[in-house]
Order: C-alpha cells, then structure tokens, then sequence
C-alpha cells in the first residue's frame, strides 16, 4: 500500500495523537504528564504542526484562526491533515509551524488563552500554564 506523502515535520505527530487518546480514555494527572511528555519530544526534534490562518484583512498581516470557547480566544493547530479536515471544511488557508515557535507566540499573545491541539478529535487544550512546562526551562 503506497504511503501519502507527508511533511516531514508532521512526521512523528501521530504520537501525539495517541497520546491524546490516551488521555481522553484516562484523564489522569499521570496520563496528562506523558501527553505533555510527547508534545515536548516532538517538539524538541523540530516537529511542527499546522496552523489555520485567516486572510489579511485591508492590508494588515496574517492572522492565526481562533476558536472561542467559554468566552476565551484560543488558538487552532493540527497535529496532521486528517485532523484538519474533521473540521468539515471550516479551515480556508493552512501553513506548518515549528511547535516551539508557536507556543511561544501564544504565551505573548494578549486575548489569547493559549493553543487546542485538533480541536475536532483528538482534542488537548494547552493553556498557558501547559505550554510554559512544555516549553520546559527554554
């Protein structure tokens, strides 16, 4: 069976899907830790995930899609196109992002409550608080 092609920095994501899914089966603070355990690893070996971008609007740069729940703004990033595409659509214009590079624009980012990791399935919401252990002393 021929194996789509896949970005290379996609490659290894699916860890973090069945990561995921192990912590929805067992939401555990042990299950949390080994989810934001892997997140970290492949984050570390240059992983990156793809971001839902918004068109400028009258000249002004890129903005990155937001999601809202509960009255705060977070947002939206794809562990792999399969998880994109669950969304029926919903996303216009994609790019990849380094992982680091993305959390790091989240804990800057006034209005922004942090990062949801495949907010169709395999669901994480990484608050700020997640995304500074992840990010780990860098």
């Amino acid at each position: 069976m021929a194996k789509e092609k896949i970005d290379e920095g996609l490659i290894g994501n699916e860890k973090i899907e069945q990561a995921i899914a192990g912590l929805q089966q067992e939401a555990t603070p042990e299950q949390l830790a080994h989810t934001l355990t892997v997140i970290r690893r492949r984050m570390q070996e240059g992983g990156q995930v793809i971001v839902a971008v918004e068109p400028p609007k009258g000249g002004s740069q890129m903005l990155l899609q937001a999601i809202e729940t509960d009255g705060k703004t977070w947002w939206a990033a794809f562990s792999s196109f399969e998880e994109e595409l669950k969304g029926g659509g919903s996303v216009k214009s994609t790019f990849l992002a380094d992982i680091e590079k993305l959390f790091q624009g989240a804990l800057q980012a006034e209005g922004i409550e942090g990062v949801i990791l495949n907010p169709w399935n395999r669901t994480i919401m990484l608050d700020k608080n997640l995304i500074q252990i992840v990010l780990g002393g860098r």
